[in-house]
């Protein structure tokens, strides 16, 4: 049977553990399957910030598409950054007050990768990359050592979580607010849409 004929369901697969890009794809997908890649986040030597978040969204959907080929695979990875200074994935209180005091008062950027694998008609890659800009307020050491200490912020691209707590950090957004969080929602729509997923279906 051909993938294109009528009712033939697509499988999607997202290729991440991120319980907050799960929880924004299902506002869109109603059935999908979490299988997480690992790759090696390394910043390659001269490679840009966007290009980074590119090839790490590419990596990680390419791993789970080698393994299920006959599914949709939608990649994603989002990266921090200031002035070509990329800021992780923090996994203790002195490393997340690091990024904390770096981005306090001042306007960063963030790339969210996308990647998906199409299987239909001969197998084709979408890949791209959207760019956000968030503008910090000015905050004493005080509250960036309050909010650090809440551990809400560790493991997470640039030390803070713009849909928790972390929200009072952030004085001005241009461009995507789900990007930041980790999934931007309208691309991924328009992507997973051309690869022949049902978005919004009932």
């Amino acid at each position: 049977m051909e993938r294109t004929e009528p009712g033939f369901a697509l499988k999607l697969i997202l290729a991440s553990g991120s319980p907050r890009r799960s929880e924004l794809l299902s506002l869109i997908c109603k059935d999908f399957e979490v299988l997480p890649a690992d790759a090696d986040e390394a910043r390659r030597e001269g490679e840009s910030p966007e290009d980074l978040a590119e090839r790490l969204a590419f990596e990680k959907a390419s791993i789970v598409a080698t393994r299920r080929p006959d599914a949709v695979v939608l990649g994603c990875d989002t990266v921090v950054a200031l002035g070509g200074e990329v800021f992780g994935k923090p996994l203790a209180l002195e490393r997340e007050l690091c990024c904390l005091r770096a981005l306090n008062g001042r306007a960063h950027d963030v790339y969210t990768g996308l990647a998906a694998y199409a299987p239909a008609p001969q197998g084709r890659w979408i890949r791209l990359v959207v760019r956000t800009k968030v503008e910090f307020g000015s905050f004493p050491e005080r509250v960036l050592e309050d909010y650090a200490k809440t551990g809400e912020g560790f493991d997470k691209a640039g030390g803070y979580a713009i849909q928790g707590r972390g929200a009072f950090l952030v004085r001005s957004i241009c461009g995507s607010y789900t990007s930041v969080v980790g999934l931007p929602l309208c691309e991924a729509a328009q992507v997973l849409g051309s690869c022949g997923i049902e978005v919004f279906g009932k």
